[in-house]
């Protein structure tokens, strides 16, 4: 018996392009250019978070937890979150409240490129420039100590650098600009016809401001905090160059720099790195909770 094979009739499917056919399940020209955006963040963070979290677990005496263990049976060690967050949160805190009457400022001005640059210029300076600045101006033979001395207001320097205050001026100087900025944009975001039927209807300045700017403003005001509060609790080098590493300002990345560094061991130096990011998580959890109990609905009537 001879077996015949009947051919498939051909479909739309087969006459179709490769192109055609990734564009057919959503992989268009415009979603490819996302793939070297994704690949890339892989590579920069995904992969290295991952690998990090998992030599966490591979101390040197073998178990399993053994480095978290030993960071958290350690006064010197686990104390520097405290110390952290006592320089972070308070920073940030300052940082934010001054942004807003500062972005309102700058809402109404004509031209506010001059002020925003100037505002704006400590990022550009960077963090260790920023710090050599302080320690000549600020530190015990800067021009600062030099004119009270010489005003007769003290006899001896003030102690401006190389402890807590040194490090959260240093904080509040360089986390100012981007607080600033991000604070602006939700500013400048709310739609001026609001506040305008608010003057209208009788209310006052800070009424305005409490029942219409506030409600709209909260929202974007948690998001700010929490870059801020990350950005401030990864202070490094404003601790090495103005604090005390080894006292009162022995953030936890010296503790991290430490670990991988002197000590070499980067399994230590990659537990207390996740440490590090479960506590800045447990911080922005805790922001985005109380902004969902501050304030609930969406954000209505801003231009973007």
């Amino acid at each position: 018996m001879s077996s015949v094979s009947v051919a498939r009739p051909a479909t739309s499917d087969d006459r179709l392009t490769l192109k055609q056919r990734l564009v057919n399940r959503g992989l268009d020209g415009v979603t490819m250019l996302t793939l070297p955006a994704i690949v890339f963040t892989l590579a920069l963070f995904v992969y290295p978070f991952c690998y990090g979290l998992w030599l966490s677990f591979r101390p040197k005496d073998g178990s399993l937890l053994g480095n978290y263990a030993t960071f958290f049976s350690d006064p010197f060690l686990y104390h520097t979150i405290g110390t952290t967050l006592a320089l972070a949160l308070p920073v940030t805190l300052i940082n934010l409240l001054a942004a807003i009457p500062v972005a309102f400022r700058v809402r109404l001005m004509l031209r506010p490129r001059l002020l925003t640059t100037i505002l704006v210029i400590p990022i550009t300076l960077g963090t260790v420039l920023v710090a050599e600045g302080m320690l000549t101006y600020l530190g015990p033979q800067g021009w600062f100590n030099r004119v009270i001395m010489w005003l007769g207001l003290t006899n001896a320097p003030v102690r401006l650098v190389h402890n807590y205050w040194g490090v959260f001026l240093s904080l509040i100087i360089t986390g100012f600009p981007f607080t600033f900025l991000l604070t602006l944009s939700y500013v400048t975001g709310i739609d001026p016809a609001l506040e305008q039927a608010g003057a209208t209807l009788g209310a006052s300045a800070s009424q305005r401001f409490r029942t219409i700017f506030l409600p709209l403003l909260v929202p974007g005001l948690a998001i700010t905090f929490c870059l801020s509060f990350v950005q401030a609790f990864a202070v490094f080098p404003s601790a090495v160059l103005l604090g005390a590493p080894a006292g009162p300002t022995r953030v936890i990345s010296i503790a991290a720099y430490q670990a991988a560094f002197e000590s070499y061991d980067y399994s230590m130096a990659s537990a207390i790195a996740m440490i590090m990011a479960v506590v800045q998580l447990a911080v922005v959890a805790a922001v985005l909770v109380l902004r969902n109990l501050a304030y609930r609905g969406p954000v209505a009537g801003t231009k973007g």
